[in-house]
């Protein structure tokens, strides 16, 4: 069993890379936290014409075809350079939620194709993920009701506006009446498709926390050696050190929990919700340290709107609770592993 990524996945990984370091450095995030809208069409457009928009869309429906093992790759991508945008919302999430759906459902085959074009952007409101990022800007929100799956159009629904600890980062809850007009998929149908997708959001979510403890910890390193005391570059106290170490651990321990849960994901795996539960968490956590050892490097100016790192520190923050808080994924976890019967050991990691 080859567990590699293929070349297609790790060359569309480093085309997305170079270009978002050079269309979104810091000073273009700041400008963007400085919108009303925390949001640029014209950022979405360019990201839409590098393919990021088509990735997951199967190829019948004008896209790439790739899976979630992709998006591991480039949620740390978009992670990594703090990209203050809902483009996995709708290229990875929704689109894989339209996907799970019976071909001929309504409107299915039509969204993939703009999902593809990147002429649309969908928000996906679940219930254990009130806050929905960008869903102001949404053309069409994809709706949990108990099961149901209900499309509804941007006039449908009001957004209760709400503030975040990330100042680029706008986030909303939906009101909205279900009816028999806006419900596309039953409770039947719909169930599991929810349930992937709820696996999906909460994989977005530890590939970007996974980027941004990158992020961080390549911040501090640049700091550690350029910030001097005593004569001495920081860098060179075994103190600081420690703490930067700490990251490093932190981050290579949660690559392989999110590389994981993303083949558990891309191949039906039955523990699929422990998988990602704990991807979830250890990524987040690895982005906590990482943004918590960056400030004691910065010292008290990590803190201010001059640090770089105070932008992809909030982000950290901010995803904590995003698609399931951390006692939600605990509990996942428990569940699966003190159940009766249940499989464990390293002889099971990839039985069959």
């Amino acid at each position: 069993m080859d567990f590699t990524f293929t070349e297609d996945q790790l060359a569309f990984k480093e085309a997305i890379s170079r270009f978002l370091k050079t269309e979104v450095p810091p000073e273009v995030l700041r400008d963007i936290c400085d919108t009303e809208e925390g949001s640029t069409s014209e950022l979405r457009q360019k990201m839409a014409e590098q393919g990021l928009a088509a990735l997951s869309v199967p190829e019948n429906q004008g896209g790439l075809g790739m899976d979630d093992t992709a998006w591991s790759l480039l949620t740390q991508e978009l992670g990594y350079y703090a990209i203050p945008d809902s483009m996995a919302d709708t290229a990875y999430v929704a689109s894989g939620l339209l996907t799970a759906l019976p071909e001929g459902t309504q409107q299915r085959e039509q969204l993939l194709e703009m999902i593809a074009e990147g002429s649309i952007r969908i928000a996906v409101v679940h219930g254990v993920n009130p806050l929905v990022v960008d869903l102001h800007l949404a053309d069409k929100a994809l709706v949990e009701h108990e099961g149901e799956v209900h499309l509804v159009s941007r006039e449908q629904f009001d957004c209760e506006r709400n503030t975040s600890i990330d100042s680029s980062r706008r986030v909303s809850r939906l009101n909205f009446s279900a009816s028999s007009a806006s419900k596309i998929a039953g409770a039947d149908d719909g169930s599991g498709v929810w349930a992937e997708t709820l696996n999906r959001g909460a994989l977005a979510v530890a590939g970007k926390s996974l980027g941004l403890a990158q992020r961080m910890l390549d911040l501090s390193v640049d700091y550690a050696i350029q910030r001097k005391q005593f004569g001495k570059p920081i860098g060179s106290f075994q103190a600081v050190k420690h703490k930067l170490a700490d990251v490093v651990g932190g981050i290579e321990t949660a690559k392989p929990t999110l590389y994981r849960a993303a083949y558990a994901l891309a191949n039906g795996d039955a523990r699929a919700d422990l998988y990602v539960s704990h991807a979830k968490l250890a990524c987040c956590q690895a982005a906590m340290v990482a943004a918590r050892h960056g400030i004691q490097v910065h010292g008290a100016m990590g803190y201010t709107w001059e640090a770089d790192l105070q932008m992809f520190m909030k982000r950290a923050w901010a995803l904590q609770a995003s698609w399931g808080t951390a006692e939600f994924h605990r509990q996942r976890v428990a569940d699966d592993i003190l159940a009766d019967g249940v499989a464990i050991g390293p002889q099971y990691t990839f039985e069959g």
